[in-house]
C-alpha cells in the first residue's frame, strides 16, 4: 500500500482509507473488528467518520470494536458541523461539543484529524480559530481540514487558523469531477468549463494540501455506482477490458484512476465488504498510462475540446 504524509504531525498514511457512514450494517461488534483488522492487514490504517453517520452510531459501533492495539495503528478522521434537519454550525461551542461527543463515541482520547463538514455561510472564523486552538492544545485533535470548501473559504479559515487547514475532501470519481471537467475546458463557452469548485486540485497542489476523494464510484449525488450500471456501458467496458489487464477489480481500476492524478488524492472508499476492500487495496500497485487515464474519463461521457 502506498503511504503518505498529511501534516508534519501525521505521517504514514494510507492512500486509500476506509469510510465508515455504513458501519452500522455489520452485524455486531465482531465483524466491526474483523472488518478493521483486514484492512490493517492489507496496509489500510485511515479510517474516516462523521458525528451525523447514523446519528453517530457509526462511531460507537467502531468504538465498541476498538482496543488499544487496534488503535494505535490506525489515523481516525471524523468530520462535524452539520445540524442535521437544522443548518450548518462552525461556532466555537459547537465545535468542542462535537469533538467531545466523537470521542466519547469512539473511545479514544483524540482523534488524527477533524474536518468541518460543509461550508457554514454564517462563519466567523474567529470562533472557528479558537476551538481548534482548544482542541490542539488539549491533544484531542492533531491536524485539521475541511469537507466541500472552495479555495476562497479556506484561505478565509487559515488566515484565522495559522494555516491549519490542510485536507479537504470533495466528491470525485471518473463520472463526477466538475474540477478536472473545468480544467479541461478553459475559456470555452460549454457547461464543461463552468468553474463550480474554483480550481480546488490547482489550489490544493500549490498549498500541498491533501484532496480526499468521497464516493469513488457514485454518479450524482447519490444516484447509484456507476460500476455495472447500464447507464454506462462504454466506461464499464473500458474498465473490464482494463481490470482484465492488471488482474484486479473494475473497482480497482476506478480507483487506480484517481490515484494516477499528481495530486496524490487519498481515496475513500465506502464498503464494508472485507473481501471488496482487498480487491480496492489492489488499486495501489498499478500506475495507469495518460492514455490509459484519458480513455476512462472520454469512456465516462466526458468530452475534450
Amino acid at each position: 500500500m502506498k503511504m503518505f504524509q498529511i501534516s508534519d504531525k501525521i505521517d504514514n498514511v494510507s492512500r486509500i482509507g476506509i469510510g465508515c457512514m455504513r458501519i452500522t450494517g455489520l452485524s455486531d461488534e465482531k465483524a466491526v473488528r474483523s472488518l478493521t483488522e483486514g484492512a490493517l492487514e492489507c496496509g489500510i490504517n485511515f479510517f474516516d467518520h462523521a458525528d451525523i453517520y447514523a446519528g453517530g452510531e457509526a462511531e460507537t459501533v467502531f468504538g465498541n470494536a476498538l482496543t488499544p492495539q487496534l488503535r494505535e495503528k490506525m489515523v481516525i478522521q471524523t468530520k462535524c458541523a452539520i445540524r442535521p434537519g437544522i443548518c450548518y454550525d462552525f461556532s466555537k461551542e459547537y465545535i468542542l461539543n462535537s469533538v467531545d461527543g466523537s470521542l466519547k463515541r469512539l473511545k479514544t482520547d483524540y482523534v488524527d484529524i477533524l474536518l468541518l463538514h460543509r461550508p457554514d455561510a454564517l462563519m466567523e472564523p474567529e470562533e472557528v480559530a479558537e476551538a481548534f486552538e482548544i482542541l490542539e492544545k488539549s491533544g484531542k485533535v492533531k491536524a485539521f481540514g475541511v469537507s466541500n470548501h472552495n479555495p476562497m473559504q479556506i484561505e478565509l479559515l487559515n488566515q484565522y487558523c495559522g494555516g491549519k487547514i490542510c485536507i479537504d475532501q470533495i466528491q470525485f470519481s471518473a463520472v463526477h469531477c466538475p474540477t478536472i471537467d473545468a480544467g479541461l475546458n478553459v475559456n470555452i463557452h460549454n457547461d464543461a468549463g463552468c468553474d463550480r469548485d474554483g480550481g480546488i486540485i490547482e489550489y490544493a497542489r500549490l498549498k500541498k494540501m491533501t484532496l480526499q476523494a468521497w464516493s469513488p464510484f457514485q454518479y450524482g449525488m447519490f444516484e447509484g455506482i456507476f460500476i455495472g450500471n447500464e447507464k454506462f456501458p462504454e466506461l464499464n467496458k473500458v474498465l473490464d477490458r482494463l481490470a482484465e489487464k492488471y488482474g484486479v477489480t473494475q473497482n480497482a481500476i476506478a480507483v487506480a484512476w484517481i490515484m494516477r492524478h499528481p495530486a496524490g488524492i487519498q481515496t475513500i472508499v465506502g464498503s464494508t465488504n472485507l473481501k471488496r476492500i482487498q480487491d480496492i487495496s489492489k488499486a495501489s500497485d498499478i500506475v495507469l498510462s495518460r492514455e490509459e487515464w484519458y480513455e476512462i474519463y472520454l469512456a465516462a461521457g466526458k468530452m475534450l475540446p
